[in-house]
């Protein structure tokens, strides 16, 4: 362990960090809301703390391991989190404690969308740029923007990008060097959202509008600028527009890379986990149209098929976006909908959840355990694309589905005990562990009534969910930290 060097790495990332709070100061001085004032102290705060952090150590420029890499992705989603909480604290509209302000900005950065204010129609231009571009920022990870920013100042990545990357394999790189891979995945990043905010801008809504809502979709977040989220639109092409953005943003970035480079969409079909993907995705939306039509909630089928593809593909891909209030309808539908949820989006992509690979693996290997009670002796290979998925890879997701299950019923039991309802927690655990945002019960709107104690487990579930439960957890091991 190198405490130096993390302590640097730190500084450099929060004083990058600190040039992004210069632009929702733009904003407020644009449409002269009166916000550029706290934009610019917590520019000054964030600025100052990591110069005080950076400049002790500056030239301590020792190679990261990776315990040091854990520990950074880490200090930096936690320590970002807080900082990310100024705004809101030193605004007048909204006007935030620190459980509400930590609670909000963690929540953007994770791309979990769950919000505690109760009015955004109202807030300031600024507020509800920043709450987007936090959501836009965390949803690549601001530690794959950091690895390619770092090498340039002297600092290796690749640990970094180990411990922050999603999926059951975290070696794979789409470039030999791993500054390429950050920048390969950025670019796509950034293209995919200038499409899609062109592309809301051309369906009708306004330019500020169509960039905000740009960003959260990209990033799977789910903030919206109005309380009704897509809704308020009342449009059938801005929702096919966010439904098809949904759908790209959670597949795997890797298969986007592999079909720009080929200039060939073949890679999609022929990838077993975009397969799944789809299917569960395409199956959840025919189940809650027909439990609609069955239920009588709607007249129009047509519109019934509208929310019920929309609502599937955003709580499915753990975005949260909204054009009906899905928690009104049948229990069954609402908990199918927040189960779809625990699958989430492909690995490697800015949705959360298990990850359907996870999913898919963990089906493939319960039908082989079937097939072996009838032929014990066989010797019997899961394959993906043809390809022998190792035992070890199996066991590190049967791992990774154990620790996750276990955290979720902690993580509820915790709710529990905080006083809050049966429902409500385990819709609010779920949402924030797979990082989706709305829940049923108390926190279908807003998650403003909730106790603060309530608050600061799910800020946990949160982070827990974002780094995929390993890379948090690993760091509460004694074995972590023996030498």
């Amino acid at each position: 362990m190198h405490p130096a060097v993390i302590l640097r790495i730190l500084g450099l990332l929060l004083m990058v960090y600190s040039s992004t709070m210069l632009i929702p100061a733009m904003v407020a001085l644009i449409y002269d809301d009166g916000g550029e004032r706290q934009f610019f102290f917590a520019f000054a705060i964030t600025l100052i703390s990591g110069l005080l952090c950076w400049l002790p150590v500056q030239n301590r420029k020792q190679d990261l391991r990776v315990r040091d890499g854990f520990v950074v992705v880490v200090l930096f989603w936690t320590v970002l989190g807080c900082y990310g909480a100024i705004p809101f604290m030193l605004g007048n509209e909204p006007h935030m404690d620190v459980a509400d302000a930590v609670f909000e900005s963690i929540s953007g950065l994770t791309t979990t969308g769950a919000t505690v204010i109760s009015d955004i129609d109202n807030l300031p231009k600024s507020i509800l740029f920043y709450r987007q571009q936090m959501q836009w920022l965390g949803g690549m990870g601001i530690i794959v923007l950091a690895v390619a920013i770092l090498p340039m100042l002297g600092i290796g990545g690749m640990q970094l990008y180990r411990a922050e990357a999603p999926g059951p394999v975290k070696d794979n790189k789409l470039t030999p060097r791993i500054t390429e891979t950050a920048k390969a995945l950025w670019y796509i990043y950034v293209s995919l959202t200038i499409t899609c905010a062109l592309a809301y801008w051309m369906c009708g809504m306004d330019l500020f509008d169509a960039i905000s809502h740009s960003f959260s979709t990209v990033a799977i977040g789910g903030f919206s600028t109005h309380n009704e989220s897509i809704g308020y639109f009342d449009s059938a092409a801005i929702e096919l527009i966010t439904v098809l953005f949904m759908l790209l943003a959670g597949i795997n970035f890797g298969l986007h890379f592999v079909a720009w480079r080929r200039r060939s969409i073949s890679s999609y079909f022929t990838d077993p986990e975009f397969r799944f993907y789809i299917t569960i995705l395409f199956s959840i939306s025919v189940l809650v149209f027909f439990g609609l039509m069955i239920a009588n909630d709607y007249d129009d089928p047509l519109l019934a098929a509208r929310h019920a593809l929309f609502e599937s593909v955003s709580i499915g891909t753990t975005t949260g976006y909204a054009v009906a209030d899905f928690s009104a309808w049948h229990p069954m539908l609402a908990t199918a909908l927040i189960m779809g949820s625990f699958v989430g989006a492909c690995a490697g992509s800015t949705g959360g959840g298990i990850k359907a690979i996870r999913v898919f693996l963990m089906f493939k290997q319960g039908l082989r355990e079937i097939r072996r009670l009838i032929h014990p002796n066989a010797v019997m290979i899961i394959k993906l694309s043809n390809k022998a998925v190792p035992d070890r890879v199996i066991e590190a997701v049967w791992g990774f589905f154990g620790i996750y299950l276990i955290s979720f019923c902690v993580l509820f039991l915790a709710m529990l005990a905080t006083g809050m309802d049966f429902i409500t927690g385990f819709s609010a655990v779920a949402a924030c562990l797979n990082n989706l945002g709305p829940g049923i019960g108390d926190v279908a709107l807003h998650y403003g009534e909730i106790s603060d104690t309530a608050k600061w487990i799910l800020c946990f579930a949160m982070l827990l969910g974002r780094l995929e439960i390993f890379t948090l957890l690993v760091l509460f091991t004694p074995m972590f930290w023996r030498h």
